[in-house]
């Protein structure tokens, strides 16, 4: 719909600067004004049966009864409307809401704002510098609450019958609780589902990590509808296995490769872990288990004498290491050269980095959850390899695909 030449021309016959157009009190502010305005008396219209200044039939049915004003926070600023009432407070505006405050996509832009770990105060600042809007703390909280309930109702929401291969970590930030600042782990489930696509099942906060919170979460799994997953991918934290096994007692679980050979670089000097993670390539893409441990002893032979503890670590976990060689390549390459996990937690200490402490669980819970919003948005491809991956899965475990 185009608006009448004659229209603008009328609009802008006081036309001087800048100001007069987009100012507090400009032309387009007047404008947005009145239109909605126009908008609400047509609802109550509508809403009466009959037009304004028109006689009813009887003067016991509904009539109007005067405006109240309210003010609404828009993205040019604040506003002042009139909001239509009737007699019998049956009137219940679609524009502009009963208890509305904001307009168009403003609470929007605060989330948004949330999203980037901003302070309180510094999404005020933001707010008042670009839109010329005074925000209250409270009405952050609040709008900000409000994304508490898509947390719950994703937290909830069932799941897939079958995932072929499900990460499991933890990733560790500052909250305050109780006057002061502790280290609380963030659990992370992120599944890939039949189709090849990555999808996180879930995320939870405890204080410490441990095999029997773990347990709880792989529970909570299958009470959203997960029966079958064909490998898991954990660290090596005692009693992992016996805990998802507890479960899903069919589960492959295999110690996540990314996790070796980060920890094993630890022990490493700078100069040295170029040279150190080939070596250790050696190891995990060996064909079969023999050719591994000969691959170790290798290692342990060439970089022993400087860096002991990375043999040491390997073979110290070494009964969690070797069920990945019981798959074909197809798989392996799926599980390994995806770093999927570990690219997720990058992504997320990238947006937590800034933040000295959380002030509470739940505001941890909402930046992580916003967070997630929009790392899953890049999630729009297969992970690679996994067409040969899902064929293999399917020659393994006919049965249990199924389930799919």
């Amino acid at each position: 719909m185009s608006i009448n030449e004659e229209l603008i021309a009328e609009l802008l016959k006081d036309y001087q600067s800048p100001e007069d157009l987009l100012g507090k009190n400009g032309i387009l502010k007047q404008l947005q004004k009145a239109v909605i305005e126009k908008a609400l008396e047509a609802e109550m219209t509508h809403h009466l049966g009959y037009d304004k200044h028109q006689r009813t039939e009887s003067k016991s049915e509904n009539s109007r009864n005067g405006k109240s004003s309210k003010r609404l926070r828009t993205n040019s600023g604040q506003l002042d409307v009139q909001i239509p009432r009737d007699r019998h407070s049956e009137f219940e505006p679609q524009l502009v809401a009963k208890h509305q405050r904001s307009f168009s996509d403003f609470d929007d832009k605060i989330i948004a704002l949330y999203a980037r770990v901003l302070s309180t105060r510094d999404i005020q600042g933001h707010l008042k510098e670009i839109y010329d809007v005074e925000v209250s703390p409270e009405l952050i909280s609040h709008v900000t609450d409000a994304v508490l309930d898509e947390v719950n109702d994703w937290q909830s929401r069932p799941l897939g019958q079958l995932y072929p291969i499900v990460y499991l970590d933890a990733l560790f930030v500052n909250v305050k609780e109780e006057g002061h600042v502790i280290k609380k782990a963030v659990y992370l489930a992120l599944g890939v589902n039949l189709e090849g696509h990555k999808e996180l099942l879930g995320l939870w906060i405890e204080k410490n990590e441990g095999a029997r919170f773990w347990l709880g979460v792989i529970n909570e799994l299958k009470n959203r509808g997960v029966q079958d997953i064909f490998v898991a991918c954990v660290d090596g934290l005692k009693g992992f296995t016996e805990a998802i096994n507890a479960v899903f007692p069919k589960t492959d679980v295999q110690l996540c490769i990314v996790h070796m050979v980060r920890n094993s670089l630890r022990f490493v000097s700078s100069k040295d872990r170029r040279p150190v993670a080939r070596d250790l390539k050696e190891i995990y893409r060996a064909a079969t288990v023999e050719k591994a441990e000969k691959q170790l002893r290798v290692f342990a032979e060439k970089w022993d004498m400087k860096y002991p503890l990375v043999s040491k670590s390997w073979r110290s976990h070494w009964n969690n290491i070797i069920p990945f060689f019981a798959y074909p390549p197809e798989i392996r390459k799926a599980i390994y050269t995806t770093n999927a996990i570990e690219s997720l937690n990058m992504s997320l200490r990238k947006v937590i980095k800034n933040k000295a402490a959380f002030p509470s669980d739940l505001a941890l819970k909402k930046i992580l959850f916003l967070a997630m919003e929009n790392i899953s948005k890049k999630w729009s491809m297969p992970i690679y390899h996994w067409g040969q991956a899902i064929n293999q899965f399917a020659i393994m475990h006919p049965e249990r695909m199924n389930l799919g």
